[in-house]
């Protein structure tokens, strides 16, 4: 959520990824597959043509359309997504697609609902990283994480393109922040339920969006995964 003092280094996080890939937007058509709370979709909406903010929770739905008028806010299911065919430029899908329980369904019909040279972007957590050495997610949201061979494999079978698979990482300022346990000192508040020490809270309220790093170098070791694929 963007203004909470405590989330700020998750928002920023996702941030970075949005402004990394906003030029594929530009003077189109997008759906947002899983708006959220819509800063993002409202972000897109800066260079976009149309912004359609698609989300399946009620109330969440009615703040988007309230918080951002210039969207089009649908309420409605990723499984079956509520558009023509053919009718998108862009499908923007942001650390969504590991909540999804059929997330070949999913891409099936992003491939549906975008036109013949229509791009889809997918940002989701490396499994290698967010949840090591586990068969199965950590966070209890998450039906299924992917690796970076998993995600490309699973992208070109839907029948896209990998046009672009990168991966977002800490840069040298955040690696440095609290011995590099910035992340660890965070889940270690949230689970105990303490208050948060000032040097976290401090370290945390600093980060900003130069402080993440997205490149194609070392893909395993990445925090999160950014693919941009085309339907041919």
């Amino acid at each position: 959520m963007p203004g909470i003092a405590e989330e700020n280094y998750w928002f920023r996080r996702h941030e970075a990824a949005y402004l990394h890939l906003i030029g594929h937007c530009a003077d189109a058509v997008v759906l947002e597959a899983g708006c959220g709370e819509g800063y993002g979709a409202q972000l897109i909406r800066t260079v976009a043509r149309r912004v359609i903010a698609l989300d399946y929770d009620e109330l969440t739905s009615q703040h988007v359309a309230r918080a951002y008028p210039q969207l089009d806010v649908l309420r409605g299911n990723l499984a079956t997504l509520p558009l023509r065919d053919g009718s998108v430029d862009v499908v923007a899908n942001l650390q969504v697609i590991e909540h999804l329980w059929d997330q070949e369904g999913f891409l099936a019909e992003c491939r549906r609902v975008l036109r013949p040279g229509g791009t889809l972007i997918v940002t989701t957590p490396n499994r290698l990283t967010f949840s090591p050495g586990q068969d199965t997610p950590l966070n209890p949201f998450h039906t299924r994480e992917l690796a970076p061979s998993e995600l490309d494999e699973m992208v070109r079978e839907a029948g896209f393109r990998v046009d672009e698979l990168t991966g977002l990482r800490h840069g040298k300022r955040l690696d440095s922040l609290l011995n590099g346990q910035i992340i660890n000192a965070q889940v270690e508040v949230a689970l105990s339920g303490a208050p948060w020490p000032a040097e976290l809270k401090e370290a945390v309220e600093s980060v900003t969006v130069q402080d993440f790093d997205i490149t194609s170098e070392d893909m395993d070791s990445c925090l999160d995964l950014v693919a941009v694929a085309v339907r041919p």
